[in-house]
């Protein structure tokens, strides 16, 4: 087993090649890429069942619906890094340019990060989304998933690393941490001098675990304690049907709903009706309701705790509360909120208005669920995370954000006086 410091050692020494590959020789690897994913598919899904098996009793059964791959979840993994070939090029724009008085000229130019670390849980996708956009944004990628995933990735960055040999493109271009233990995850976390951005993609505690610990830069990403608020002029139906697809279209997922709030006025009619929507005889998940004390009453169900309201549940439960208008379910939103994605229900803008305006989410929604927050549904093929802070990146985390920036200054001789 290669060591993580010689993984570390070898990304640096990736930096310069990888950064100057030409747009054509990336999107070329791309599609290679893209295609040896369905080439070697067997492969990959055999890793994945063994993956799958060592699992079942050990994570709950929405975490192995995220772990497993099928036919079209590999499908899907090529046809995101085929979306990613055909962006343009991040590095090399010119953000600026700038003629001061000296004569200079200075321009404002983006450029690879260079080694961007990724740190995540059981998700296999993550491991070809993260490679695609850090090769394309001409940055040397080190992928530290979850040892639940770990026969997954491998195959996976294997099939990745042998086209790069084909290509001629140095293979540490594309790293797999293959100590699964929390040493290699802190290793990461020290590896200043080595490591340009860390990103840690999954739970609560692996985040907050990044976040107070690293001594790299980092984004913080990924928890989502997501709202949907049904206003009083909401369209019925049109509000049953997304709150129906944003809890349970793919609840393990951070852009998934865990808490629904509804309006005062029509919480005696709506409730009884998302009520048998999501837990009647014919609903396809039977979701548990966890009530405050007024759609408890509604409802016939038992109070639930404060907690419950800053659970990110990613299974088949959901939160509810009962508000008065649009502003008490801002205010609820903005004490309970991780900042990831919400969303109103309404036939009012000025309702909509207040709400998008006052909301300091991310990903902010007026009659959609907030299952589109995802980088292929926002045109960028894939991304490496949904980043729910303010300073560089926000929202989904794709090529733009694995770029910074240099002033490349041309000068005729001028010094400063």
């Amino acid at each position: 087993m290669i060591s993580t410091h010689e993984i570390l050692e070898n990304a640096k020494n990736a930096v310069a090649e990888v950064s100057n590959l030409s747009s054509a020789k990336k999107n070329e690897a791309l599609l290679k890429i893209a295609e040896a994913l369905l080439k070697n598919e067997a492969t990959i899904l055999s890793a994945n069942a063994r993956d799958v098996e060592a699992s079942r009793g050990v994570i709950s059964d929405s975490m192995i619906d995220r772990l497993t791959l099928n036919h079209d979840r590999i499908e899907g993994m090529r046809d995101g890094i085929v979306e990613v070939s055909k962006l343009d090029d991040p590095c090399g724009i010119v953000l600026d340019t700038i003629k001061p008085k000296s004569g200079l000229l200075i321009e404002k130019v983006t450029v690879p990060l260079g080694v961007v670390a990724i740190i995540y849980e059981s998700r296999p996708n993550v491991t070809s989304d993260a490679l695609a956009l850090a090769l394309k944004s001409g940055n040397v990628c080190i992928l530290r998933g979850g040892k639940e995933a770990f026969e997954t990735s491998k195959a996976i960055v294997d099939v990745a690393k042998g086209v790069l040999k084909d290509l001629g493109i140095n293979q540490s271009a594309i790293n797999l941490i293959e100590d699964t233990t929390r040493a290699s995850a802190t290793e990461l976390m020290e590896a200043r001098g080595y490591v340009d951005l860390l990103v840690p993609r999954g739970g609560a505690g692996l985040i907050n675990a990044v976040i107070e610990n690293a001594k790299v830069p980092c984004i913080e990403t990924g928890t989502g304690i997501c709202h949907v608020y049904v206003d009083e002029s909401a369209d019925q139906e049109m509000a049953l049907n997304i709150v129906e697809n944003a809890k349970t279209s793919r609840p393990s997922v951070c852009n998934a709903m865990e808490v629904l709030l509804v309006n005062k006025n029509i919480a005696e009619k709506f409730l009884p009706l998302i009520k048998q929507r999501l837990c009647g005889e014919d609903a396809p998940h039977k979701v548990e309701l966890r009530c405050d004390d007024t759609s408890a009453k509604i409802l016939g169900e038992n109070v639930c705790s404060e907690q419950d309201f800053d659970t990110e549940f990613l299974d088949y439960i959901m939160a509810i509360a009962v508000v008065n208008d649009v502003k008490a379910a801002v205010k609820h939103i903005a004490k309970h909120s991780t900042h990831h994605s919400d969303a109103i229900v309404t036939s009012d803008d000025a309702a909509a208005d207040y709400f998008v305006k006052n909301v300091d989410s991310a990903a902010v929604y007026v009659n959609a669920s907030t299952r589109f927050t995802d980088g292929g549904e926002f045109g960028m093929g894939c991304e490496m995370g949904i980043a729910t802070q303010k300073m560089h990146a926000r929202g989904p985390f794709g090529l733009r954000e694995l770029t910074t920036w240099k002033y490349i200054i041309h000068g005729c001789g001028q010094i400063r006086v």
